[in-house]
């Protein structure tokens, strides 16, 4: 979290700006007091009453007719912002941003605040621009003068680009850009994790029934992601295995996508020997079709029956398989009560430990932002979780599983 952080958040003018309020309402919601200072082109494409509605605080763009904004004076306000601030994100950091700050330019309150920041606190530059742009020579040579000055730079993520094109050049999403932030400010304790090489399942699984439709579940992958993110931040390896979702990868994480069980199975198992932790949060399929159809099947008879088959037991097969000193931690989901299913999932795949969670399609299981575990374990500890953020609720299950490393 960042709360108690002060935050100035530099917008430049691409249309990337849009993003920025989200942006803005995450940092707020995480604790941080935001500052933005805004480029006169950033404007153009994010409103200035927007913006200073979502952070409760003046937009700063001019040097010259910037309010005092409860700041000691405001003739030397980017100096007092330059000590009030823990850290500078610049979001979207356009070519042309890019080049000012590289150069030492001060004719805004953008870049003359960058200068003034206090050495040692973190900036952190997410670049936005066409692809070949930020492939340049130029775009390329301003990058590296800002990492020799210590700065951060997130790179650009893939995919639809303004210009119609598909390529390289995207801002990475505001969540990224949080997480990110989150590990320059405060950098995690020395975890059992550290070092540690894990693997992770997540999202859901689908079961081809022809070459147009499929088995599957409601399963957004989120809590599986937001465990892969915690562990990555403590200093684990983390290999994510993921079925098909809409979720940006964690920084520092191996994500491996696959459709079916069959393909997670094959996907995690070279992973097994060497991991020294296996947490199995996927919705997997039990059971896909025997025989998938090639091309669609067509509406003929009043009545069809498809013949389902196990899947094989992902959790399982590595738990019952593993060395001596490795853990393996499970996920029970139910619709109501079931909190005698979970232990005797428990037992019966000799795990670690095991999340019950209860499905209630509004605020705890699939497809929805919060969690409630109860987390049972081997020794018949029970720990009841409240409703939480599925990245608070990662971080508690992560928690309980650094003593269990120890002891092993």
């Amino acid at each position: 979290m960042l709360t108690g952080k002060n935050i100035l958040l530099g917008i430049s003018g691409g249309i990337a700006a849009y993003k920025t309020p989200h942006l803005v309402r995450l940092l707020k919601k995480s604790g941080a007091d935001v500052q933005v200072l805004a480029t006169e082109s950033a404007l153009q494409f994010v409103s200035e009453l927007t913006l200073a509605t979502v952070s409760g605080r003046p937009v700063l763009t001019d040097i010259f007719t910037a309010d005092g904004n409860g700041h000691d004076n405001a003739r030397t306000m980017h100096i007092t912002l330059g000590e009030w601030a823990d850290a500078f994100v610049i979001a979207p950091t356009t070519a042309n941003t890019l080049a000012r700050l590289a150069a030492g330019l001060c004719d805004d309150m953008l870049s003359l605040c960058f200068l003034t920041l206090r050495p040692g606190k973190p900036v952190l530059i997410a670049p936005a621009m066409d692809g070949h742009m930020y492939d340049s020579p130029s775009v390329q040579r301003n990058l590296s003068v800002l990492a020799a000055q210590g700065c951060r730079i997130m790179e650009p993520e893939s995919g639809s680009l303004a210009s119609g094109q598909c390529g390289l050049g995207r801002m990475p999403e505001p969540e990224s850009i949080i997480e990110k932030l989150m590990q320059l400010l405060e950098p995690p304790a020395e975890s059992p994790l550290k070092g540690r090489t894990m693997i992770v399942t997540a999202g859901p699984t689908r079961e081809k029934l022809d070459d147009v439709r499929f088995l599957s579940n409601y399963s957004s992958g989120k809590m599986g992601f937001a465990i892969a993110a915690d562990a990555a931040r403590r200093g684990a390896n983390v290999h994510l295995v993921t079925g098909p979702v809409n979720l940006q990868t964690p920084p520092g994480v191996e994500r491996i996508d696959v459709e079916s069980a069959a393909e997670m199975l094959e996907a995690a198992r070279p992973f097994f020997d060497n991991c020294d932790l296996f947490i199995g949060a996927a919705a997997v399929a039990d059971y896909r079709p025997e025989t998938p159809v090639e091309g669609k099947i067509k509406k003929n008879d009043a009545e069809m029956e498809i013949r389902l088959v196990r899947n094989p037991d992902i959790l399982a097969t590595f738990a019952t398989s593993r060395k001596l000193g490795q853990l393996a931690v499970g996920f029970a989901l139910e619709t109501a009560g079931g909190i005698d299913y979970a232990r005797k999932k428990l037992v019966e795949k000799q795990l670690d430990l095991v999340a019950f969670n209860v499905y209630d399609g509004r605020t705890s299981g699939f497809e929805v932002d919060t969690n409630a575990l109860t987390l049972l374990g081997r020794d018949g500890n029970i720990t009841e979780l409240p409703l939480l953020s599925k990245e608070k609720a990662a971080g508690k299950l992560i928690d309980a599983i650094e003593p269990l490393l120890q002891r092993r």
